[in-house]
């Protein structure tokens, strides 16, 4: 399963860059908004870098022409990483269907039943969204989601990738993992906390310990 960055902070995804593992990133513009500046220069900034898809979201979701011409401005600026990032809505599916034809790379997103994702697949969708954290939230099993995806998927060969999103914790990016979701898009805070055991640390500190043994003694 492939690990995507879940923000528009720009020194996050600097650091994030450096780890290696960092294959993508997406953002909306309620991550943008908090930077202070406009989606085009947070998304020229991110595409210097890393070196993977960009999900760039459309901030008009109810009219189908203007959201094409918004799609088609995100697109061009660069073309070998921008994904489209489409609600989950009539005009959504409709651009997304066009987009497919046209070979723009889409990211249906607001996911939250099955059913939802079935459309997406059928429409041409290159990535979908479920959300864990918001389902979580209303006290329904978002595991249970991604089961019923991941199954539609492999039943008929579906190619669209499923990109578990809303991440709040590290038993998310696990579980996601575990049922077979293509990529879990995580936020900083919780891509910090899947390197940390505290059994890492006691044998580090122990290792360290006994390191510095070993050389008193090589004196």
């Amino acid at each position: 399963m492939e690990l995507f960055i879940d923000t528009a902070n720009l020194k996050e995804i600097e650091d994030a860059s450096s780890w290696g593992y960092i294959k993508g990133v997406t953002t909306n513009p309620s991550l943008i908004a908090k930077e202070g500046l406009t989606q085009e220069e947070v998304i020229n900034r991110i595409v210097d870098l890393i070196d993977g898809p960009i999900s760039a979201e459309v901030t008009c979701d109810d009219n189908v022409d203007l959201m094409l011409k918004q799609a088609h401005k995100l697109y061009e600026t660069n073309k070998k990483n921008i994904v489209i990032k489409l609600p989950i809505n009539e005009a959504g599916l409709k651009v997304c269907h066009q987009l497919s034809k046209e070979h723009i790379p889409t990211n249906l997103t607001l996911c939250f039943s099955a059913n939802q994702a079935l459309l997406a697949m059928e429409s041409g969708a290159t990535y979908v969204s479920p959300f864990l954290g918001r389902l979580d939230d209303i006290g329904e099993n978002s595991f249970q989601l991604i089961q019923e995806i991941v199954t539609i998927k492999r039943n008929y060969q579906y190619k669209t990738k499923i990109i578990c999103a809303s991440i709040r914790n590290p038993q998310h990016v696990k579980t996601s993992a575990l049922l077979g979701a293509d990529i879990a898009t995580v936020p900083y805070k919780i891509l910090l906390k899947l390197k940390q055991h505290h059994l890492t640390d006691s044998g580090l500190a122990t290792f360290e310990k006994d390191a510095l043994k070993t050389e008193q003694l090589s004196k």
